[in-house]
């Protein structure tokens, strides 16, 4: 296997595919001559040209418009937003629109439609340009949220994000492109909707997902040093969201922490949390305990947005914290 970065595996998954089914296209905002704003399609504009590598203007309507009119007559296009933050002009295409038609026409019409879309923060890119607002859009049936944490997961979902008959939100951290991992050579696919123990352990669940899979496994590190084993639970799909490695991890460990960037009031640990109280309420030994990011819009002072997000201090004081409740 090769040690490829996030932003290779994403690269290739898009390449991949085109090269597979030529009803496959891309459209965005400098995704064509300029090669993506974080060089994932570069390249991509000489090889496949212009009816499959499309620039647009920046308009987010236009580019879910344009990318749902075509799913609809049988192409499988692929929108990138620059930003997850720029998603929200187009939320009436997004949630209306392409989460609905499958339902609204009883099956009449598929929409194999794909938004990439960079979240999160961490770059000083202000309040309104790092957000990390995943559960609003988890929030929707009829819409699949995709947020991979390592290169390899990234590959596989995307493919199999591209090959689905429903739409699929991809999010992509913006501080995971130089990520590294080992990610197998050929075609492969990763199911969505499949949760996975990338951690095992048997003290404490730490369940994660995208960057916080890195905060999390940096936190288990430390705590390994004191004896404290910990197995970490990564989500990778929050719609649909599988429970069942977190059920199964919590009925051993019996203690659970979990770690998002997002903000915490009606975010994805709280429906964790819920359904682990619901599923498995008779194996809690301690109450379950959310990290997340501090309730403030993001600020541009670096400084000041660190202490804002999620760290690995705040993990391991979570973990420390349920272990002595």
């Amino acid at each position: 296997m090769a040690r490829i970065t996030m932003r290779e595996a994403i690269s290739q998954a898009l390449w991949e595919e085109m090269e597979r089914d030529p009803s496959v296209f891309i459209l965005g905002e400098e995704v064509g001559v300029w090669g993506g704003t974080y060089a994932v399609t570069k390249g991509f504009f000489d090889h496949f040209g212009p009816d499959r590598v499309k620039d647009t203007p920046i308009a987010e309507n236009a580019i879910l418009g344009a990318a749902i009119g075509s799913a609809l007559t049988g192409l499988r296009p692929i929108a990138e937003l620059m930003t997850i933050n720029f998603a929200f002009s187009a939320m009436d295409y997004i949630v209306n629109q392409a989460a609905k038609m499958h339902y609204m026409f009883n099956g009449q019409m598929v929409l194999p439609l794909v938004i990439r879309a960079v979240g999160g923060g961490g770059r000083q890119l202000g309040a309104t340009h790092s957000q990390t607002p995943d559960a609003i859009f988890a929030h929707f049936p009829g819409l699949k949220v995709v947020a991979p944490g390592t290169p390899v997961d990234a590959k596989g979902l995307l493919k199999a994000a591209i090959r689905s008959q429903d739409p699929v939100l991809f999010i992509e951290h913006a501080t995971l492109y130089q990520t590294r991992g080992e990610v197998p050579e050929g075609d492969f696919v990763i199911p969505i909707g499949k949760s996975t123990i990338q951690r095992p352990g048997k003290d404490i669940t730490l369940v994660t997902y995208s960057k916080m899979l890195e905060i999390s496994t940096k936190a288990a590190d430390a705590l390994s040093k004191e004896g404290i084993d910990v197995e970490i639970v990564d989500l990778r799909s929050l719609r649909p969201l599988d429970m069942g490695p977190v059920l199964e991890s919590f009925k051993k460990t019996n203690r659970a922490v979990i770690v998002e960037e997002g903000w915490q009031s009606y975010g994805v640990g709280s429906e964790v949390a819920t359904r682990i109280y619901e599923e498995a309420f008779d194996y809690v030994d301690a109450p379950i305990k959310r990290v997340a990011q501090k309730e403030v819009p993001l600020p541009y002072n670096r400084t000041l947005e660190q202490m804002a997000l999620p760290q690995v201090e705040d993990v391991i004081n979570a973990v420390k914290e349920v272990l002595n409740g």
